[in-house]
């Protein structure tokens, strides 16, 4: 019996499924009843093409060459980097710049100063300690949600084709491609079945490449149509996408304005403190005749508090935390900053089909035209189910329809089933043309029962049906019911790939399809209508269809639709209608691509959406790219985010975390930077002013352990709801610098007051205590507006570092421990009210900045 033509190099077997228009996938296995035949050996039905005998198809490698490649090292041993290693957690946590200073101060306290005065080491020790833990913690995390979501390509050994890891591929494997598969080494085409490969990602070149055996493909491309086979030339390091990965690791590929924020943050500080610390050092050990051990602590007392050695561990942790977090929720996050990224994002781009619908489909109706034959048309359909081994999702819709046996699969489009295909009617595929997004529409060619050729086309109506054809009005009103309608349609040439073969086709008969749409959907919808994040529904089918689907679940200005045949090529006006717009079909994968560049170029942050192959440059181009577990390898690959459990639904969660990270982060740092500026200023005084340096360096790690440290862990990882908004350093200066102005200030009077109040014995170290006292009510007011909006637990938060500070002031042996002692009653409460002053200066300060410039 004759089969379906095949390219030179013989067929391909079942494999991973074609993605149509709207992204949605089917199933990597052919329907179970064929296959059940096929592993019975029971005879064939006539209508479903299968793989070629032995003699015209290759069996690949045998187990025996496979295991002497592997001896030789010929294997594809590039590791997956989803994360740091171990060895760079650790180098990136301890061998900082600022480390290296505090270690090099907390070595030179250990010979001159009692081991309270070397608190600050052990400190630094603890936190770089619990930033490796945590981000361990994180990378475990990656790794493993990394092999769940890895993309396991079909290697065919001594004749069967098998799943794979992509590390267990070895030199001269025969790899089998499909629709939205990756190549993941570098080879030459063995079998080719229309086989079409964007290599965009690689060369920048939009247009799909034709392959045919004997051609080259390399890693990074993917396949975009059809079907075929390469056996692998270049493995592990030599393969061309190996080469790229070894250039620029996945691990900081997304923009950080925190990170970026932190570097210039840390960039200025050290230009301040370094000129201060080599003026504080000549001040107190050359200038001054004191006790030279004394003169040390205290000169390190000045220069460590000016580093905010905790801000960039408690970032570290923060992201690490919610890389966690989420991965309890199934979500990968391929880039860290990528959590950050999202939760910038005020235009989110969605696919329909994989986001606001599932990936199934179901016949509704089949509608012939023209006083068509249903029998007949059931045939046709029957008969086209067959001619793709990897049905997209509308296809697989019509092949569970009408299935190989001609038996009722329980489709409601089949009227109870269609007739039934004995010998007698037993059709042969002579040609297939797959889906293509680009082309919208697939074909196929047969020879019938009776020896009868014919061709059809099977896609979108408004494609293949010419404007203003009254077939459009039935199909309109098919899709305000949010219906999906393919048309399947006669080529009279017989050879549906012909040029021109779209324009001659005979409208024959509308296929209806019911889309499922996602329970959760309508509720996501909802929440980032509520957060003032615009939804833009992109896809590939009919914009009124689309429109009707996201009307349904609430989407608002679902009504107002546009076709993306008529979209502006210019870039302005595309942003302009995209801005006007909310659900755009018919929508090309380069449009995909131009509509997130002209939403970029309004000065948008987009997260665009997807699973399909023509979702893939999109994907690259947006902000930040969203692909579910489900999709095709492409996708997985190029998304910064891939969603395991295919829900959308996590997409709050992922927003949500984000938030917190940007929201917190901006908290603390304005704590970490308050200490630094008013630490900076103390030092310039006492330089301009001759005295010693008012603080040990237990007074400091003691202040700063309760007004920071303590309060800043438990702030960076509380819930938080508040909206991203940009400029990071702007905003934390602007509250940081007037706080550390005046809590240097006041501290300074208090301490020169006390200096005029206090001779004698033992007056340094009453002096040192009242401004410690200022220094601490000051710091804590701070922390206090911080805080807001107060819960019960930022309260007890607050009141209980207050009280730890009052423990120590009343307790004898800590007393002695922090050289902590207040004498009398009119510095101490000169003290306190010079801190309720510098308090109503800093509310008064908080507030004006917050209406002048915005919180």
């Amino acid at each position: 019996m004759t089969q379906r033509a095949l390219d030179s190099s013989g067929g391909q077997t079942p494999g991973r499924g074609e993605h149509s228009p709207d992204t949605s996938r089917s199933s990597r296995n052919p329907p179970a009843s064929r296959q059940a035949g096929i592993d019975a050996g029971a005879e064939l039905d006539p209508v479903h093409p299968v793989d070629p005998p032995p003699a015209r198809r290759s069996a690949g490698l045998s187990a025996a060459e496979v295991a002497e490649r592997v001896a030789r090292g010929e294997v594809n041993d590039v590791p997956v980097r989803s994360s740091r290693s171990v060895a760079e957690i650790v180098r990136a946590n301890v061998f900082t710049r600022f480390n290296l200073i505090i270690g090099v101060l907390w070595v030179i306290m250990l010979f001159v100063a009692p081991i309270q005065d070397s608190l600050f080491g052990f400190v630094i020790v603890a936190n770089t300690g619990i930033g490796i833990i945590q981000e361990w913690r994180a990378k475990r995390t990656l790794d493993s949600l990394a092999v769940i979501g890895e993309a396991k390509p079909t290697v065919r050994r001594d004749g069967v084709a098998a799943e794979i890891s992509t590390s267990g591929i070895v030199l001269g494997d025969l790899v089998e491609l499909g629709p939205g598969d990756k190549v993941v080494v570098d080879g030459t085409v063995a079998e080719a079945d229309s086989l079409e490969i964007d290599e965009s990602l690689l060369t920048g070149e939009a247009d799909p490449v034709v392959k045919r055996a004997g051609d080259q493909v390399m890693s990074g491309s993917f396949v975009v149509a059809g079907g075929g086979a390469f056996t692998a030339t270049k493995v592990g390091r030599e393969a061309y996408a190996a080469q790229l990965a070894e250039e620029a690791s996945r691990f900081t590929l997304v923009h950080s304005e925190l990170r970026s924020g932190i570097s210039t943050i840390l960039k200025y500080v050290t230009w301040m403190m370094v000129p201060t610390a080599i003026g504080l050092i000549i001040s107190q050990l050359v200038v001054k005749d004191t006790d030279f051990k004394d003169s040390v602590a205290r000169t390190v007392g000045g220069i460590v508090p000016m580093i905010p050695e905790g801000l960039v561990l408690l970032t570290s942790v923060a992201f690490a935390i919610g890389v966690v977090r989420l991965g309890r929720k199934q979500c990968l996050v391929q880039e860290l900053p990528a959590i950050e990224g999202l939760a910038r994002v005020d235009v989110v781009c969605l696919d329909k089909t994989g986001t606001l619908t599932e990936g199934g489909m179901d016949v509704s109706e089949v509608r012939p035209l023209n006083g068509g034959d249903e029998a007949y048309v059931q045939r046709v359909l029957r008969a086209f189910g067959s001619s793709d081994s990897r049905p997209n999702a509308s296809l697989q819709a019509i092949v569970d329809a009408y299935p190989a046996d001609g038996g009722d699969a329980g489709g409601s489009g089949a009227d109870g089933g269609g007739t039934g295909t004995g010998d007698a009617e037993a059709w042969t595929v002579t040609d297939a043309m797959p889906f293509s997004s680009a082309r919208k529409y697939s074909g196929a060619a047969f020879t019938e029962a009776d020896g009868t050729a014919s061709a059809w086309l099977l896609g979108a109506p408004d494609v293949l049906l010419s404007e203003g054809d009254p077939v459009l009005g039935q199909i309109e009103q098919l899709n305000e019911q949010g219906l999906r309608v393919l048309l399947l349609a006669r080529v009279p040439g017989g050879a549906p790939a012909a040029p021109g073969a779209a324009d001659e086709a005979v409208p024959t008969a509308l296929v209806v399809l019911e889309q499922r749409l996602r329970p959760d959907a309508g509720d996501t919808l909802a929440y980032f209508a509520d957060q003032h994040v615009a939804a833009k529904v992109i896809s590939g089918d009919n914009a009124v269809s689309v429109g009707a689907v996201a009307g349904k679940l609430g989407l608002a200005g679902a009504e107002n639709t546009l076709d993306a045949r008529r979209l502006p090529s210019d870039p302005d006006k595309m942003a302009t209608a995209m801005e006007r717009n909310a659900v755009f079909g018919r929508v090309t994968p380069q449009q995909k691509r131009e509509m997130v560049a002209a939403l970029q170029s309004r000065g948008h942050t987009v997260a665009m959406t997807g699973d399909g192959v023509n979702d893939v440059l999109a994907l690259k181009d947006a902000d930040i790219g969203v692909s579910m577990g489900s999709g095709s390898e492409a996708t997985r690959a190029v998304a910064q985010i891939v969603l395991l459990n295919n829900s959308f639904a996590t997409l709050p969660s992922v927003v949500a975390e984000g938030r917190r990270v940007i929201g917190n982060i901006t908290r603390v740092a304005t704590l970490f930077l308050t200490k630094t500026v008013y630490s900076v200023l103390l030092a310039i005084l006492v330089v301009c002013t001759q005295v010693e340096y008012p603080f040990l360096p237990r007074h400091l790690t003691l202040l700063s352990t309760l007004t920071i440290g303590v309060p800043a862990f438990f702030l960076a990882l509380a819930p938080n709801k508040e909206r991203a908004r940009p400029h990071f350093v702007r905003r934390v200066m602007r509250y940081a610098i007037p706080s550390g102005v005046l809590a240097a200030a006041s501290t300074f009077a208090t301490y020169l007051l006390a200096r005029h109040h206090y001779s004698g014995a033992g007056a340094l170290e009453a002096e040192t205590s009242a401004a410690t006292l200022t220094l601490f009510l000051v710091s804590m007011y701070v922390l206090a507006i911080i805080a807001r909006p107060y819960t019960w637990w930022r309260v007890a938060l607050v009141a209980a570092m207050g009280l730890g500070f009052l423990i120590v002031l009343v307790v004898p042996w800590l007393q002695d421990f922090f050289a902590l002692r207040l004498v009398g009653t009119v510095m101490p409460w000169a003290a306190v009210g010079v801190a309720a002053a510098a308090a109503v200066l800093l509310e008064f300060v908080w507030r004006w900045v917050g209406r002048r410039f915005g919180a």
